[in-house]
């Protein structure tokens, strides 16, 4: 920052700086405030990334725990379906039955769902390009 000196007064104005000073100058001044700006944006993003760490280690061990109880889960509606007059095997084997069921669907949605994805063209055109580009004028 600019101390008022004999050619500088007290609002910042230079009456006989040239105008490269000037320029200089101004240089200096948003290039101090670019870097104040982007160590403000460092530590904002510093406190926003640390917040989310701890949110998502939160949520993954909700989901660790969950996974956890799902077997107690499909245990109970095995004995359900003994309670309700199912031989025991068959209970489990219906619970059995019912969660490959669900996997084979899956399965197929996912796979539906891979063979949309498409391979990027446009950056497969552009990297092509820019590889002539270079070779072009490497030869010259």
């Amino acid at each position: 920052m600019l101390e008022p000196t004999d050619r500088t007064a007290a609002d910042g104005h230079r009456s006989d700086a040239s105008f490269g000073e000037l320029v200089r100058d101004a240089t200096e001044q948003v290039s101090t405030l670019v870097r104040a700006e982007i160590e403000l944006a460092r530590l904002e993003l510093a406190s926003s990334v640390r917040r989310a760490g701890v949110g998502g280690a939160l949520f993954a061990g909700a989901g660790v725990v969950l996974l956890m109880a799902l077997p107690f889960l499909f245990v109970a509606v095995a004995e359900g379906l003994v309670a309700a007059g199912l031989w025991r095997w068959s209970a489990y084997l219906v619970v059995f039955g019912v969660f490959t069921l669900l996997a084979g669907v899956l399965a197929l949605l996912g796979r539906r769902s891979l063979r949309k994805v498409r391979k990027p063209e446009r950056t497969i055109d552009t990297v092509r390009r820019a590889a002539v580009t270079l070779r072009r004028s490497g030869t010259e």
